[in-house]
């Protein structure tokens, strides 16, 4: 971790695949029964979970294809190649199509939902006991939320052995999906409009009420200061983030100082031409 003014921030974007995804699908690999595991492994993506099940598939021996959209940014996909797996780009809606229609029963593969799979929480609930163990006076955790999978197995985690730690969601006002479905009770149509690209994911009904009861509170970035804090984040913690990554940096001035803050860095996974654009 690095200590920034006002919080510590827990670099997830260290991790061999530049995000925490790769504890998630770790988990769950391992999990599988060795001859469904020997099928090799498929998700859907739109970059890091592709990356961390590719990453997760060649250490363990086994294929592995990934179905991205068709606008995930390169150094994504380059990761997904460098590791051995094959990536299938498809539009958006398509991508959602087939994760509605469940897509995944077609083919040969052992699927890994990206977000919504116990296996997959339970493994990035890890995190959550490193934070316990390394900043024993933690009082409040911000986490950049997605589908949920992350912000799901922190909280989990948390909330299993000191619920009195705060547990904060954060998302860009380019794609609110959490804080605008859980005021109206159920899903809500939004087309992302944000860096935070791996934030973008689709409301899946079975993160509603574990997200509803396991978060304390949420706060919403706006898009300009998301944009604002990348190119912060390298300059004051030499950290280079992606835009969901920056996210829950970007919220600590919402918040009233005092209590021991850790704010999760997701990812790294950043287009460099964004970086330059930011950083210029």
């Amino acid at each position: 971790m690095v200590p920034v003014e006002g919080a510590l921030l827990k670099l997830e974007c260290l991790q061999p695949t530049g995000s925490f995804k790769v504890r998630g699908f770790f988990a769950a690999a391992l999990a599988m029964p060795e001859e469904r595991l020997r099928r090799g492994l498929i998700t859907v993506s739109a970059g890091n979970a592709a990356q961390a099940c590719a990453y997760v598939a060649k250490d363990l021996g086994v294929p592995c294809r990934v179905v991205m959209i068709d606008t995930a940014p390169p150094p994504k996909v380059e990761g997904v190649k460098r590791w051995g797996a094959i990536p299938i780009p498809k539009p958006r809606e398509e991508v959602f199509q087939w994760m509605a229609a469940e897509g995944w029963n077609k083919e040969p593969e052992a699927f890994i939902h990206p977000f919504a799979e116990p296996e997959v929480m339970a493994g990035h609930g890890g995190l959550a006991l490193e934070l316990l163990e390394d900043v024993p006076d933690l009082a409040r955790v911000l986490v950049p939320v997605g589908g949920g999978g992350l912000v799901g197995g922190i909280a989990s985690a948390i909330k299993g052995v000191r619920p009195e730690v705060e547990v904060i969601g954060v998302q860009s006002d380019g794609y609110a999906l959490w804080t605008r479905s859980l005021e109206a009770g159920g899903p809500v149509a939004i087309k992302p409009d944000t860096i935070a690209d791996g934030t973008a994911a689709p409301f899946d009904p079975r993160m509603f009420e574990l997200l509803k009861e396991c978060v304390d509170r949420w706060l919403t970035v706006p898009e300009p200061r998301l944009r604002t804090a990348i190119p912060e984040l390298a300059a004051a913690a030499k950290v280079v983030a992606e835009g969901a990554g920056a996210l829950t940096f970007a919220a600590l001035e919402q918040l009233e100082p005092g209590p021991r803050t850790v704010a999760v860095v997701s990812g790294g996974n950043i287009d460099p031409r964004l970086l330059a654009d930011l950083l210029s």
